[in-house]
């Protein structure tokens, strides 16, 4: 134990005395303030902004616009059109003499054979992508919906929505508010946190077990100390370095925004109990355990930190799995089969559970056994890995393998 502790205040000073951890410990909530900054002085001056949108976009036209109806579908403009919006013509000839005249800026064909085709054409002057015509038109195809149904605005109401359906399941599931977006997606904003911190914290081990090997460092420290005790130090000491560094970031994001002026307050739909923030405590140190032990035993095997970081994205995909099924398993269903599955599964665990536990409705004993799980898993690894820091895979210098740190983990070398 004495060795263990020896290791973990190694790794604690080392770690601390490099001016680039302070630089992006300080650097990241610096950034923050510079672009809170920024956002004040975009505020600011929106009023500036909204001029210079003006003048892009030119000047609107209020003149009315014009149409011929061949068919004899628009016998009524609905009140709620305002006056003078549209203007009434015989044929197209008169139409374009109005226009010509400059007393309509653009008109309206309606075919004589509208009904069959369902077309219609529209005229202006000139070409102009700047000016917006949408909600122009939208309202003429309006009025021609409202005559199509014999003036009866309900029922053409009716027929562009014609349906409010109100799910209701008999399932005892809670869910999240449909009506708020975030609450939707919150599932989906704590697996990608998860997995940012424990992948990001457990690629420090990764950095520093290759450093090590590359400048002989680790062999020097092997003469003193087993790899278990090894490993399980670096384990811990960078793990501390890992969770307080967050523990910091999470803190100055949260004094910026009251500097700011803002206050951070999560939407009345999302209820996310102490008991989350207890469970994410634990899921974030076994999970960082397991993932940190597989990248160290990458650093051991791998000749250099280049080719080790290449084979991260194999040992993460248990990971990435719940990052792409998040937003049509964990926010649908939280508690269907694959999603139970996942959150069991000791390597894809620390992500999923904390997903499912963020949508509610997880049974109790669920997140105790894959705590368990991934509690037993870390043990076995971290076992397993420290097997591989012995001589003969330290000083190989040979090209990574995948199959043969496959067989490492398994104890067949």
């Amino acid at each position: 134990m004495k060795k263990i502790l020896l290791v973990l205040k190694n790794e604690l000073t080392t770690i601390i005395s490099r001016p680039s951890f302070w630089l992006a410990l300080v650097g990241l909530p610096l950034v923050g303030a510079l672009i809170f900054t920024g956002i004040g002085a975009i505020n600011k001056s929106a009023s500036a902004t909204q001029t210079v949108s003006q003048v892009f976009s030119g000047p609107q036209d209020t003149r009315p616009e014009g149409y011929a109806d061949l068919s004899g579908i628009i016998r009524q403009i609905p009140e709620s059109v305002p006056p003078a919006t549209f203007v009434a013509y015989p044929n197209e000839t008169s139409t374009r003499q109005a226009l010509a005249a400059g007393e309509i800026s653009a008109f309206y064909i309606v075919p004589a054979d509208y009904i069959q085709k369902g077309e219609i054409t529209y005229i202006r002057p000139d070409f102009n992508p700047l000016a917006s015509r949408g909600d122009q038109s939208n309202l003429f195809t309006w009025v021609v919906q409202v005559n199509l149904a014999g003036g009866d605005i309900l029922f053409t109401n009716l027929v562009n929505g014609p349906l409010k359906v109100d799910e209701t399941s008999l399932a005892v599931i809670a869910s999240p508010d449909e009506n708020n977006p975030l609450a939707l997606w919150t599932p989906y904003i704590i697996t990608i946190i998860f997995y940012m911190l424990i992948v990001g914290s457990a690629s420090l081990l990764l950095s520093n077990i290759s450093k090590e090997k590359e400048n002989r460092v680790i062999e020097i420290l092997l003469t003193s100390v087993t790899p278990r005790q090894l490993l399980t130090g670096k384990i811990l000491g960078l793990g501390i370095v890992g969770l307080g560094q967050t523990v910091f970031w999470f803190g100055t994001s949260y004094i910026l925004l009251n500097l700011s002026g803002r206050t951070f307050q999560l939407p009345s739909a999302i209820h996310l109990p102490i008991s989350f923030l207890a469970w994410g405590l634990v899921f974030f140190i076994l999970g960082y355990a397991v993932y940190a032990s597989l990248m160290a035993g990458l650093g051991a095997l791998a000749p250099n930190l280049r080719e080790a970081s290449q084979a991260t994205f194999v040992i993460t995909i248990p990971l990435i799995i719940p990052l792409f099924l998040s937003s049509s398993i964990f926010m649908q269903a939280p508690n269907g089969t694959i999603a139970t599955v996942l959150s069991l599964f000791p390597l894809s665990a620390p992500v999923a559970m904390m997903a499912r536990l963020s949508a509610g409705g997880v049974a109790w004993w669920q997140p105790l056994l894959a705590a368990a799980l991934l509690a037993a898993t870390a043990v076995l690894i971290v076992r397993a890995v420290a097997g591989m820091f012995r001589a003969q895979a330290l000083l190989s210098g040979q090209a990574f393998k995948l199959k043969t740190y496959l067989r490492a983990l398994a104890g067949k070398m």
